[in-house]
């Protein structure tokens, strides 16, 4: 067996700290007591309580949490349905024109997909704001869902829909009751994803969003435009414990999945 080297460990040791110590030191200058963010003044949790009272950024936030969730939602169906033709309705015309164009926004440069959206909200004559922002949020990550979704229907064992089919159930039983369960982890994982990148899109939103839809990443930005505030540092700690949280949540839901699939199974 085969012994884990140094090289290895401190490969690994400056690889985290590249990662995760700019993290960890907004983390910790979010309870300093000095106003300046470079130079500690004590520990202190003000910083919290002055963000409470902060009504600007407090509906900046809600508004990026309703945003990414709804955006995460629709992302969830049409990516799931887009991974369901690549990968079930086998070789038809166009197919590689269709894959090419669930996938373009993945290479597709945020400033042209956001200016793309831009053009066509106006030429639709829609009113910029939440519903836009939804939308556009919606275009760019449902091919990650698509993505994640494809992975999983490419290992999926077909004979389980095709018993329910002989038992009788209609296509649209037989997907509700056996493929999408299976796949269910696949499509939680998209969501999550999708929600993320909703949370940290900036460059998109500033392009279609409107009055009353200011998201938390273009507060932030024209916050910092004008000084680093220990407020921002404490309102990021909030999203990454809340960021952290939800990926231990869906890890720990993905495990007892599997388990209850094992035990049904054994």
């Amino acid at each position: 067996m085969r012994r884990f080297s140094w090289f290895n460990a401190t490969s690994l040791t400056f690889g985290f700290a590249f990662l995760y110590l700019p993290i960890l030191l907004l983390i910790i200058y979010s309870f300093n007591a000095s106003k300046l963010v470079t130079v500690w003044g004590g520990f202190s949790v003000k910083w919290y309580a002055e963000l409470m009272r902060n009504d600007a950024m407090l509906d900046a936030a809600w508004v990026t949490l309703r945003v990414a969730f709804f955006s995460a939602g629709l992302a969830a169906v049409l990516g799931t349905m887009a991974a369901l033709v690549l990968v079930r309705a086998g070789r038809f015309r166009s197919r590689t024109l269709f894959s090419g164009m669930v996938y373009a926004p993945l290479v597709m440069p945020e400033v042209i997909t956001g200016l793309s959206l831009l053009l066509l909200f106006i030429s639709l004559n829609l009113d910029r704001g939440m519903l836009t922002v939804t939308l556009a949020h919606t275009t760019f990550s449902m091919c990650y869902v698509a993505v994640v979704v494809s992975s999983r229907l490419v290992s999926f064992d077909r004979s389980l829909e095709e018993a329910a089919l002989d038992l009788g159930a209609s296509p649209l039983d037989a997907f509700f009751s056996v493929t999408l369960p299976i796949i269910a982890p696949a499509v939680i994982a998209g969501w999550l994803l999708a929600f993320t990148l909703s949370l940290d899109d900036l460059v998109i939103a500033s392009f279609n969003t409107g009055p009353g839809a200011t998201t938390l990443p273009i507060k932030i930005y024209s916050a910092v435009r004008l000084g680093v505030s220990p407020e921002i540092n404490a309102l990021s700690t909030i999203l990454i414990c809340v960021v952290s949280l939800g990926v231990i949540l869906a890890s720990l839901a993905d495990k007892r999945l599997a388990k209850t699939r094992n035990e049904r199974a054994g």
